[in-house]
Formats: structure tokens, C-alpha cells, sequence
């Protein structure tokens, strides 16, 4: 009994669930709002259809009518230009010629010509030719006289034998004679007759060439082409008259057909003896014949009369069955909401919130609020790697970054705003003292973001922890050199009781020049380490990089380099910042070239920047570097000796950040512990992870690989890949959710390479494994608890 017992419990509880689940007010509104918007609209749909049934119908049936018309049109103009190739043909066939046919003897073999010709043509009756100012006419039957052949064989009703005669030997042009009865012995024919004078185009024709064409095989080449067509059809000549006609229906009148003939090619709605007709027409452009077709216009609407039926019963299927239907795609709706609230709960670890509001929507509007608030939380982070990129770098030529800048406050949205940096650095009490230590910690915490409305003043703070130094970046109004000065003096007085407030310890400060522009905060910074390294022994003190050296007067008798340039230019160095110490270097050369000065004058100076960067390779271990020193002080012109020092400084930049970088022992296992905590945050990158912890991004691959035997794409995957398994295994959360959970978005490219990986999909990776986990919890019922 207890497997039924099981079962029913699961079943009760189903209904149960289900239950609860229409018992949502979120739910119900759903189903309501369905409701209306599912009836509502569908009387206006249903009116809109059958008042457009029709005239779609009737623009798909003229479309059909005239795309067939046009094939029509290109079928018979083919038969007729076939017939000009006949005739033509016949004016140069040599056993056709008057001479020819004139010979009693040889005339046999043009009358067989004249057969094979009349068989070419599927449309022609009956071939004649005739020759000028000769009493015969020829065809595949023989020769006769014309005026036998047609008062006694061929007789038309309303074309006598003279006038055909006169057309025989008289006409110049290719005349076509409208379809009309014509007695054939004892039965009679409705015949179109074509003649062509020969040869074609000669001004000064020697005979004609006459085609009988029956109008059946016109009419009935019309009708296998318009399939199924209803309405009237005609061909009407070049001058107006109906050549051919079918009727289906009842025939219109000789005005009517005029003014069917006066239009162009297209479709029209025409009011044809007084009752609509839709009429199709296209004109053909090899012998100015018009095909066309008319159909009344009720007809269409007899198309659809059966359609008022069809609608009227869907409607009353559509209302009947609205409400369920507004049911099923208010739970489809409700799924993905449901879906979002577990999955907010699950990543908040909540369970109970939902309680306590009125609906899921409420439930999720405060979620997400609650998110905002940590995004804000994390805004000081995104803001410290913005600084730090700044002051390393200077601003960067990528919009996305520049947009993070000016939301984290770095740069004023409005112009008028000047830029300097300084760098702090405090005597650090000894090992031990915590006491010292949780100060020190209070002064950076301090220094992070400050505000000073009096002085219209914003400073942000970063610490460097590899040098061992506290950077700010300044923000000042546009003012006078005097007024900034004033300013500069004021502010670092309110930083300096700031600091006092925490601890009885200032910093020694260096102070930056001040720069118009965002993307010159990175000189600013150099200029501010540099003047730190130069200030003065004893007490802490504020060093003003501007203030290192006095400004001199330049002569060509006495000329050097400023002293503020040569130190900017070592501290570039000491910082490993390439591009900056290549700007230097090509700005003092062309200071140099600005001045005439003497050859041994010349070379002392260029020796003197060669010896400041030399200096500074030394400190940095480069000691084979003086091996080149001859090398490097030979050189024939200014361009040549900046080559040589501008790739002399990219060498001591990339040392001294190597350096900087293995100067940490324990820096690469920081970076994959932090890699293990977060591989879970889908912006995680090699990017940021390298300017979180200021470092190059290839000395973060290089390391990462040499740590863990992979690239750090494929660590990341890796630590993904594993939780999904653990998760499809431990618990029964859709897939969608697992994948998100670990940091990806695009779940299909998961699947694809999850079953690339291991054969399987997700769902057949949980279900091949799924009785592992249950005999393992079967073995282990404390692990199962």
C-alpha cells in the first residue's frame, strides 16, 4: 500500500501546487487582461477580413488574369513572328521564285516547298502564294486561278473576290483581316487572314504570301492559357478592331469594345453597359495588338460568399473556447516570471519575501531595487580602475571606457574644468604596530572620494599598493593661474586637517602641474611621483613639481635642458611608462633643433639626457645596457640619436614593469584565488582582472599559464563547466537558470560545447548520471540528509 499512498501524496501535492498557482493575483489579472484583449479585438479582426476577403481575392485573381494574358501575348506574338519568318523565308527560297514556278516542270518541287512551309506553323489553315500580274495562285495542292479559288472554294462573307484580288497584288504593308465566316465548299469557317507582301520591307513587292488562320485555335490557345478564366477575352489590331474574341458571358456592346481597346496596359474597374467590369489588358509591342480580358465585378464577391459562413463559425468557436485559451497563455506568461522570481531567490537565498507584497510584480520591482543598490555598492571599485587607467595611461581612446569615466564622476559632464595629480606617501610605523596600521587604514578609506563645494572641488583617491603610494586625481573650476594657485593652497590645507582628524601622521605630498585636459592626467602623475622622490628631508611637507627648478633664461651662449624636463623624464622611466618617456624625449630633441647651438655644446647636452636614461636602466639591473654605451653615443644626427634613445627607453620601460610585476611573490596566487572567487561574474576578463591588479595583461596570461597549465579562457570554462556538472547533478533547478547561475548568457553555445565536451547535452548528462547520485545518497543516507 505505501507506493499508492506515494503516488497519491504526489498527486495531491501537484494539484496542490497548481492550485496555488491560480490562486496568484498576478495570475488573474493575466487571465482577465487575455480575456479582453483576445474578444475585444477579434470582432474588429473579423469585420476587417471579410470587408478585405474580397478585394484581396479580386487583386489576386486580376494579378493571375494578367500575368496569363501576358503569356498569351508572348505565346501568339511568337506564332506571328513565325509566320513573318515564313514569308520571308519563301521570298529566298530558289524553288519558290517566279521563274521557278513558271516552269512546268520544276514548279512540282516549289508545291512541296510550300507544304513543308504550311506545316511549320501549328495555327496556319492554308498556305496561298501569289505572284503579280500573273493570273495563278499557288499552294500545297497545286496551282488554280484566284478567281476560282475564291468565288468557288474559299468564298468570305464579307470580303468579294475583287477586293481580295486588288489586296493581292496591291498592298505594300502586312495586312491582318479580323476572324469572319468564311464557306469552304460545303462547310463554313470562322478564318483570320494575313497577308504579307514579299519580300518584306521591299518597297516594291513582286507578289504576297496569304495565311488563313482558323480563329478556334486562337481562341482555343487563349483558353489553355488562361485556365479556368470566366469572363470575356479579346485581341483587338493596331487600329482598334477585334481581331478575335471568346465569350463566356454576355457580349458588350461596339462602344464598350472601343473603349476597352483606348486603354493602356494594366488593370482597370471600367463601367461597361452600365454594370462594373474589371478589366485586364496588355499590348504587344512587335505589332501594336492589344489582348484583353473582362470579368464583372460580382463575380469576386460570389468567390467569398461561402467565406461570411467560415467566419461566423470561427467566431463562435474563438468565444466559446477564449477563455481557455486566455488561461493557457496567462500560465505561459506566468512561467517566466515564476522562473525570474526563483531565480532571484535563489541568487538572494530568499524565500519568504514574496509574502509580504501584494503580487510578483511588486516582489521583483524591490529585487531589482535591491540590486541597483548593490551595483551602487560596487560603483567605488569601477570608479578606483577608471583612476587607475587614467593616471597610467591617460584617458584612452575607447568609448565604452569613456562612458564608464564620466559615470563614475572622473569627468564633468560640462566643460571649463582643469585637472592635476598628486601622490602621497606616509612613514609606515613598524611591523606590529596595529594601532598605526588601523590608522593608516582610516586615512585611505578617507581619501577616496572627497568634496570641497566652498573651492568648487572633487578628489578621488587609489592606492598603489606595489609602490607603496596613495594617488589623487583633482578636479578644479576653470580660474586664473593666481586663483588656482589659491585654490591648490586651500585644498591640500583641508586634506591635510582632514587627515589629522584620523591620526597625528601627514604624508609627504607630491604635487602634479595642472592641465586643461583629462588626457593629460598621466603627466600630471609622473610630474607628481617625481616630485615626491625630490622633496625635502624632515618633516612631512607638500613638494610642487612646478616649484623644482625655477624657470631660467635660454641663450645660445648658455643653453640646457630645464631640470623639471630631465627629472619628468627619469620619473616616466622609473614608472615604465613607454609612451610618455618617448614623448619626452621627442620633445626635449626638438627644444634642442629650436636652438643654434655649437657641435661640442650640441653633443653634451644629448649626452646628458643619454646619461639620465642610462642612470635609470642601471637601477633598474639593465647593467649589460653599458656595453652598448658606444653604440649609443655614436650617432650623426639628432634624428638618429632619438632612434636609438627612443628604443633605449621602450627596453627600461619594459623592465621596470617586469619588475614591478614579479615584485610580489604571492601576486599570481592572489589573481587565481580571486579568479576561483569570481568566475561566477559573466564580465570577469583577462582585461579586468589584469587592471584590478595592475599588471599587464600579457604578464596575466603568461603567469596564469605557467600557474595552472592553461589559458585563462580555458580556466574559466573549466571551473564553469565543473559547477554545472555539480548542479545537474545535486539539484533539480532548469538548465537555464544552472547557466546563468555560473556566469554564461548564451545557453545554446553552452549546450553545443558541453556536448562537445562530453558527448552528451545537459538534460542527457542529468539523466545518465542521475542514478549514480541516487545509489550514492542510498549508501550514504547522512550525505542524503
Amino acid at each position: 500500500m505505501q507506493p499508492y499512498k506515494t503516488t497519491g501524496s504526489l498527486l495531491l501535492q501537484g494539484i496542490r501546487k497548481n492550485w496555488n498557482q491560480y490562486k496568484s493575483r498576478l495570475l488573474i489579472k493575466y487571465v482577465v487582461s487575455y480575456i479582453v484583449i483576445f474578444l475585444v479585438p477579434l470582432t474588429g479582426v473579423t469585420l476587417f477580413i471579410y470587408e478585405n476577403t474580397a478585394y484581396n481575392l479580386r487583386q489576386e485573381i486580376e494579378r493571375s488574369n494578367l500575368n496569363q494574358l501576358t503569356q498569351v501575348k508572348m505565346t501568339i506574338d511568337g506564332h506571328m513572328s513565325d509566320l513573318y519568318e515564313i514569308a520571308s523565308r519563301i521570298s529566298y527560297d530558289a524553288n519558290l521564285t517566279p521563274y521557278m514556278m513558271g516552269d512546268p516542270y520544276r514548279s512540282r518541287e516549289g508545291i512541296n516547298a510550300l507544304a513543308s512551309y504550311t506545316a511549320n506553323s501549328s495555327i496556319v489553315e492554308q498556305l496561298f502564294l501569289h505572284y503579280r500580274s500573273r493570273d495563278e495562285i499557288y499552294s500545297y495542292e497545286g496551282m488554280t486561278r484566284p478567281a476560282t479559288l475564291f468565288k468557288r472554294v474559299y468564298r468570305y462573307q464579307h470580303w468579294s473576290s475583287a477586293d481580295l484580288l486588288k489586296a493581292l497584288n496591291e498592298s505594300d504593308v502586312p495586312l491582318i483581316r479580323p476572324a469572319e465566316p468564311v464557306s469552304i465548299y460545303s462547310r463554313e469557317e470562322s478564318l483570320l487572314t494575313l497577308l504579307i507582301p514579299i519580300k518584306p520591307n521591299d518597297p516594291y513587292p513582286y507578289g504576297s504570301v496569304m495565311f488563313l488562320l482558323k480563329e478556334g485555335k486562337l481562341t482555343g490557345l487563349m483558353d489553355t492559357i488562361l485556365n479556368q478564366f470566366k469572363g470575356n477575352s479579346y485581341i483587338f489590331s493596331s487600329t482598334g478592331d477585334i481581331l478575335t474574341s471568346n465569350t463566356n458571358g454576355a457580349s458588350l456592346s461596339g462602344e464598350s469594345l472601343n473603349a476597352i481597346a483606348g486603354l493602356e496596359t494594366g488593370i482597370h474597374s471600367v463601367r461597361l453597359d452600365g454594370e462594373e467590369q474589371s478589366v485586364v489588358i496588355v499590348k504587344s509591342t512587335e505589332n501594336g495588338w492589344s489582348y484583353a480580358t473582362t470579368m464583372p465585378s460580382y463575380q469576386f464577391f460570389e468567390k467569398v460568399a461561402h467565406i461570411q459562413t467560415l467566419i461566423t463559425l470561427v467566431f463562435a468557436i474563438a468565444t466559446l473556447t477564449g477563455v481557455i485559451a486566455a488561461i493557457i497563455l496567462a500560465r505561459r506568461q506566468y512561467y517566466p516570471i515564476k522562473n525570474l522570481i526563483d531565480f532571484a531567490r535563489l541568487q538572494t537565498g530568499s524565500r519568504d519575501e514574496a509574502h509580504h507584497v501584494r503580487n510578483e510584480w511588486e516582489w521583483i520591482t524591490q529585487t531589482v531595487r535591491d540590486y541597483k543598490a548593490r551595483i551602487h555598492w560596487q560603483t567605488p571599485f569601477v570608479r578606483n580602475q577608471c583612476l587607475m587607467l587614467l593616471l597610467k595611461h591617460g584617458k584612452p581612446d575607447d568609448p565604452e571606457i569613456e562612458r564608464m569615466i564620466k559615470e563614475t564622476g572622473l569627468e564633468p559632464p560640462d566643460a571649463g574644468s582643469a585637472y592635476f595629480s598628486a601622490v602621497l606617501t606616509w612613514d609606515h610605523p613598524e611591523s606590529g604596530d596595529e594601532e598605526g596600521s588601523r590608522d593608516h587604514g582610516l586615512q585611505l578609506e578617507s581619501l577616496g572620494q572627497l568634496a570641497f563645494p566652498e573651492l568648487h572641488a572633487q578628489v578621488y583617491g587609489v592606492e598603489f599598493p606595489v609602490q607603496q603610494r596613495f594617488a589623487l586625481m583633482v578636479l578644479l573650476p576653470e580660474q586664473t593661474p593666481e586663483r588656482q594657485e589659491e585654490t591648490v593652497r586651500k585644498l591640500f590645507q583641508g586634506i591635510q586637517a582632514l587627515l589629522l582628524e584620523q591620526t597625528n601622521t601627514l604624508p609627504h605630498i607630491g604635487v602634479g602641474s595642472i592641465y586643461p585636459d583629462l588626457s593629460h592626467i598621466n603627466q600630471s602623475f609622473i610630474e607628481a611621483s617625481t616630485a615626491l622622490d625630490y622633496h625635502k628631508p624632515g618633516a612631512p611637507g607638500i613638494t610642487y613639481f612646478d616649484q623644482l627648478q625655477h624657470a631660467q633664461s635660454i641663450s645660445k651662449e648658455t643653453f640646457w635642458l630645464s631640470r623639471k624636463s630631465i627629472l619628468k623624464l627619469e620619473q616616466s622611466l622609473k614608472q615604465g611608462n613607454e609612451s610618455l618617456a618617448q614623448s619626452m624625449i621627442s620633445g626635449m630633441l626638438n627644444e634642442i633643433k629650436q636652438e643654434s647651438l655649437p657641435v661640442p655644446m650640441l653633443r653634451l647636452i644629448c649626452f646628458d639626457m643619454l646619461n639620465t636614461i642610462l642612470r635609470t636602466a642601471a637601477e633598474s639591473g639593465m647593467t649589460d645596457v653599458f656595453s652598448r654605451v658606444p653604440a649609443l653615443a655614436s650617432f650623426d644626427t639628432l634624428e638618429e640619436f632619438e632612434g636609438k634613445l627612443a628604443l633605449l627607453a621602450g627596453e627600461v620601460g619594459k623592465q621596470v614593469k617586469h619588475q614591478t610585476e614579479i615584485s610580489q611573490p604571492s601576486l599570481i596566487d592572489d589573481l587565481v584565488s580571486y579568479v576561483d572567487q569570481n568566475y561566477a561574474d559573466y564580465t570577469l576578463s583577462l582585461e579586468h582582472v589584469a587592471l584590478r591588479f595592475s599588471v599587464s595583461a600579457s604578464y596575466l596570461s603568461r603567469s596564469f599559464k605557467d600557474k595552472t597549465g592553461m589559458n585563462f579562457t580555458a580556466y574559466i570554462w573549466l571551473l564553469r563547466m565543473n559547477e554545472v556538472k555539480r548542479l545537474l547533478l545535486t539539484t533539480s533547478e532548469p538548465l537555464q537558470i544552472i547557466i546563468e547561475r555560473v556566469g554564461y548568457l548564451d545557453a545554446p553555445n553552452f549546450i553545443r560545447k558541453f556536448k562537445k565536451e562530453t558527448g552528451l547535452t545537459p538534460g542527457q548528462y542529468r539523466k545518465q548520471h542521475e542514478h549514480d547520485v541516487s545509489a550514492g545518497d542510498a549508501d550514504n543516507p547522512q550525505a542524503a540528509r
